[in-house]
């Protein structure tokens, strides 16, 4: 007899997913994770002094409260409180301005003058049904459940940033603002589709907003974990997983690992065709990142950068392009464009009395060690003078060690693999059901499997309903009448 009905491998928002969809259908799950703590990106640590606590990988988080299957479940009851801002996000710009995406796209007109109706044009089609879109473009390539709303997005999304920004907007605040959010991306501005992730976040920002948990990002993972637990669900921690046959028996394992995992765990039985579509699996721009303790808040030259808890610190538009294509071309940008987050400033829980944390990365090459310190802080200073003054204690971490943290983390990237136009779809393999191995009781849900990174959970869904259906056909009916559709 087996123990259990599934096993998941790896504790990530995408593991603790599957496990829950598997739980909730009255299956006996197993999640088991190799590292002490569980939660994968979604951790908080005191990574540079006493008191102060970092957010180790992901820190904010407009698709964890807009993903369809997430919004379902009563994590407020298992302690997740989302804090929001004022803005969504700030862009500061060398006039010593600041540019916001407001949560109200009508609101944009005092930010962007001018561009705003653009703006207008390009947002309220789908911030009016942003769940509708969310349900159909956070999932598997798949005949969509809005096919019209779905083809208008693909005609906005799919093309390059570059593109997009040079027909639409005339001056540089609105473009600077859409460049910011475009280069989440690992992928050059001026190719196709960094103009989708410029669009999805500025939805997001205006739809839900981009807030952060009360505590830092582990209240996720806790809250998820409690949830899990309260169905019946089991968590082991400290237990890496180097062969399928560490496991316990079970009729279907589930696997939160990226390709390069999967092809180095043994007794897989997967096919050689497969095996070599994972060898090829592409993996995109490696993060260099760096946590501050401060004494004061940064200092931001413009006021208004203080409205949000994220910060786009890289200038106009055709400078974060050209720090990309330095880095696509595999040096270093002089100039990185640079994610910053200032939690404390809306969540006091983050650091002692009058003291503050910063958070901040950049994109380098894959797998590079080249230290970014100096220029992360200068691009700081630069818009924030006096920043530099502040800092009390940092903490360092290159792409060797976020993958040395987790694993997934391939060369420091944390999308799970470059999103190219085919990898976007197609990944990690090519197959019609991305989830599925050619093992048929192995099955995938990691950031390498649509819709890709993010803290979502969206993955975990979509391979844990496919494993629901191939492996335990018998409880698919009231697995459904229980679960529904994501919206």
């Amino acid at each position: 007899m087996e123990r259990y009905d599934a096993v998941v491998v790896g504790s990530g928002p995408n593991g603790l997913a599957a496990g829950i969809v598997l739980a909730r259908a009255g299956l006996r799950v197993l999640i088991r994770e190799g590292a002490d703590i569980p939660g994968g990106g979604a951790r908080t640590e005191s990574l540079t002094l006493p008191g102060f606590a970092h957010d180790v990988c992901s820190a904010v988080h407009p698709l964890a409260l807009g993903s369809p299957f997430f919004r379902r479940l009563p994590l407020a009851k298992h302690g997740l409180e989302w804090i929001h801002q004022p803005a969504a996000v700030a862009h500061p710009l060398d006039d010593g301005s600041a540019v916001l995406l407001e949560r109200s796209t009508a609101a944009m007109r005092h930010q962007l003058g001018p561009d705003a109706p653009a703006w207008r044009s390009l947002m309220d089609p789908f911030v009016g049904r942003w769940e509708q879109l969310f349900a159909d473009i956070l999932g598997p390539l798949r005949w969509p459940r809005h096919p019209l709303l779905l083809a208008r997005f693909g005609v906005a999304a799919l093309p390059a940033a570059t593109w997009l920004t040079r027909t639409l907007f005339r001056q540089e605040r609105a473009r600077a603002l859409f460049g910011g959010m475009s280069a989440h991306a690992t992928l050059p501005l001026r190719r196709t589709p960094s103009a989708a992730f410029g669009l999805v976040l500025g939805v997001a920002g205006h739809a839900v907003g981009w807030p952060i948990p009360r505590g830092g990002s582990a209240s996720i993972s806790r809250a998820l974990i409690g949830y899990f637990r309260s169905l019946g669900g089991e968590l082991e921690t400290g237990a890496p997983v180097v062969s399928l046959d560490d496991l316990p028996p079970s009729r279907a394992v589930v696997l939160d690992l990226t390709a390069r995992q999967i092809l180095g765990l043994g007794a897989t039985d997967l096919s050689p065709l497969y095996r070599a579509q994972l060898a090829r699996f592409k993996y995109g721009l490696g993060t260099f990142k760096v946590d501050w303790a401060l004494d004061a808040p940064i200092p931001w030259r413009a006021p208004e950068a203080s409205h949000a808890a994220t910060v786009h610190v890289g200038g106009t538009f055709e400078e974060i392009d050209r720090a990309r294509q330095q880095e696509s071309a595999g040096q270093p940008a002089e100039r990185p464009f640079v994610i910053v987050v200032q939690p404390s400033l809306f969540d006091p829980s983050r650091a002692p009395s009058e003291k503050h944390v910063g958070w901040a990365y950049c994109h380098v090459p894959n797998a590079s060690s080249f230290d970014m310190t100096d220029r992360i802080e200068a691009q700081i200073e630069r818009f924030a003078p006096g920043f530099c003054d502040r800092i009390l204690a940092r903490h360092v971490m290159r792409p060797v060690d976020l993958e040395h943290h987790n694993p997934n983390l391939v060369g420091g990237d944390l999308n799970g693999g470059e999103a190219t136009l085919m990898q976007l779809f197609f990944r990690p393999a090519l197959r019609p059901i991305p989830y599925a191995t050619s093992n048929p009781r192995l099955f995938v849900c990691s950031a390498s499997t649509p819709p890709g990174g993010g803290v979502h959970g969206m993955a975990g869904y979509w391979a844990a309903r496919l494993v629901l259906r191939r492996r335990f056909a018998a409880t698919k009916f009231r697995t459904k009448a229980r679960l529904g559709e994501p919206v």
